[in-house]
């Protein structure tokens, strides 16, 4: 299937995949059998990053109580 597949990447990594691809797109210099296989790969890269951040946010959004268990994080003005 598709090259991101193989092993996880980073956030970063993906990230940095996904500018190199849509750089190339840009440029209009990519046969389109070859433009469809590299807009396929971005779209699973944005969706990979999508979800890391996804994930992120909601780790940061949560605060572990005294007993081990977690709740949301609320700011008390």
């Amino acid at each position: 299937m598709a090259k991101t597949e193989e092993k996880e990447l980073t956030f970063e990594e993906s990230l940095e995949k996904l500018e190199n691809i849509v750089k190339k797109l840009e440029s209009g210099e990519v046969p389109l059998d070859d433009a469809i296989n590299e807009f396929n790969e971005a779209m699973l890269l944005a969706k990979s990053c999508d979800e890391k951040l996804k994930s992120a946010e909601e780790a940061i959004t949560k605060i572990v109580n005294p007993d081990g268990s977690l709740s949301d994080f609320k700011v008390e003005e």
